[in-house]
Order: structure tokens, then sequence, then C-alpha cells
């Protein structure tokens, strides 16, 4: 798996995204540096949030894992273990918040396995309530994988306006991550993707800036981001790409406008400093 991992990474490359759709180049921006290591019982990264606790962040596991979130600070030290109540972590691929103090677990990773329902888990840390939010993809009979198994994968979601937005891990032909919305309230909803772009890397995390004004896509690779205008979240407004060969990433998360945290399922725990 490693090897796999370390071979795609190598040939992943922001060339064809500043000739397919103009991302600038923007690595000499950024200093790249490990941090911390994840405590153990973090052993497989998937997701980050903030926690409503200054200097302390929030993960959890892939698939398999506990349907808990761990506490720690930056250099990776475990402060708390949260249990999710009403929850099962069958394929826990991101998370992130909102301003109210809840948490948002996308149980949708389809890595292996044809599923056809997914959710999103809504915890309130306050309350240690746990709400669900239910969806499957409108077209998600479509089939275009070699082996047959489903397209609708996706491991990245964030929180903006009310909104959940979740981006396809492109596992297609064509690679084209498409984009999706819905409510951030429980129901049952139906998903049909509102934007598209060709990118050749599998996305695996996403995050929004406090501002609002940029979304970044973590891949195995690289990071590419996009500017938000009045208020949209879709892909007309590329801003820059820039390569981040760092293992398995996962899990990534603005700490301020410029400045990102990433974790791999590795343990590793990376700042990414706007000079």
């Amino acid at each position: 798996m490693y090897l796999w991992f370390a071979v795609k990474t190598v040939f992943c490359t922001c060339q064809p995204d500043h000739k397919i759709n103009d991302f600038k180049k923007v690595r000499a921006h950024y200093k790249i540096s490990k941090i911390g290591k994840l405590p153990t019982i973090a052993s497989e990264s998937s997701g980050l949030a903030k926690s409503t606790k200054p200097g302390l962040f929030l993960t959890h596991n892939d698939s398999g894992g506990k349907a808990a979130l761990y506490e720690f600070d930056l250099s990776g030290k475990l402060a708390l273990t949260k249990t999710v109540p009403d929850a099962v972590n069958v394929d826990w691929e991101d998370m992130t918040s909102d301003a109210e103090g809840n948490y948002y677990i996308g149980d949708f990773g389809n890595n292996g396995i044809a599923r056809k329902d997914f959710q999103i888990y809504k915890y309130a840390d306050s309350t240690a309530r746990t709400q669900k939010i239910s969806f499957q993809y409108a077209a998600q009979h479509s089939v275009d994988r070699p082996d047959g198994r489903p397209t609708f994968d996706s491991e990245s979601l964030f929180y903006y306006q009310k909104n959940l937005y979740i981006f396809s891990k492109n596992w297609g032909k064509n690679k084209f991550v498409k984009l999706y919305a819905m409510p951030a309230e429980p129901g049952n909803y139906t998903l049909t993707a509102k934007d598209s772009i060709q990118i050749n890397s599998q996305v695996t995390a996403a995050d929004v800036s406090p501002d609002g004004k940029t979304f970044a896509l973590l891949t195995y690779g690289k990071i590419l981001m996009f500017g938000i205008t009045d208020n949209g979240i879709d892909f007309k407004k590329p801003l820059g790409c820039f390569r981040f060969v760092s293992k398995q990433n996962e899990a990534l998360i603005f700490l301020n406008n410029t400045d990102m945290l990433v974790t791999n399922e590795q343990g590793d725990i990376f700042r990414i400093t706007y000079k």
C-alpha cells in the first residue's frame, strides 16, 4: 500500500492544473514544516476540525475505527477522547464544524464496498447529542470504473453558510471532481452535482478559510485552492496549486486565512505557513 502511494505521489504534479484550469504556481509562497506526531490512538487520521477549546483540534480514524473523536494539541499530545453517541464508523472520511459548536462527521467513504446509503453525523459538543443527515447520489447507479465498483465515493466536506459541501474522490476515467451540496440539517437528501473540474489526483479532504474567501482541496500529492465570490462555492475561480507529498494525506484544516494544518494516516502533523 505504501509503495502504491509513493508511486502515485511521485508522479503527482500541478502541471496539468496550470495548463487545463489556469491554477497559479504558488509553492514558493508556502513553508511546509512537520510539527508533531498524532497520538497512537489516532492511528488512521482521516479528518480534522478545531476543538471548542483554544489551541486544540479533533481528529477521527478511518473505516472500522471507533465512533470517537480524539482531541490533541499541535505537538500531538492527546487531551481527550470523545465518544460520539448513536453513531457507527462504517467509513468516516472527513469532518467539519460550525460556529455553534456542531461537528459534522462524513460517513460516506466507498472505496471497497458498493454502498447505496450515506450519512453525515451532526454531533453537538455541548449536549453530546447526535443527529443523522442521510443522502444518496441521484445518479449513483452509473458505473465507469473498470472493476465495476461505484464511482460515488467521497472523502471530503466542509461547512459554509448553513450548507455542507462534498467533493467526490474522482475514481472515474475522466478524472473529474464533482461538487455536491446539501443543508446542514437532519433529513434525507438526493444529491446532484452542482459543478465539476478535472483534477488528476484523488481528493481526500477539504476546508474553507475563516474569512470565507478561499477553499482548499487536499489530494494525494498536492493542494489546490479556489476563490469564493458572491458567497458561491464552485470551481470558477482557481487560485493556486502546489505539491505536498507526505505519504497518505487524508485531512486538512485552515488555521487562519492563509495557513493550514495537514495530517496523514501515518500520524504525521504538518503546518503549511504562508510566507
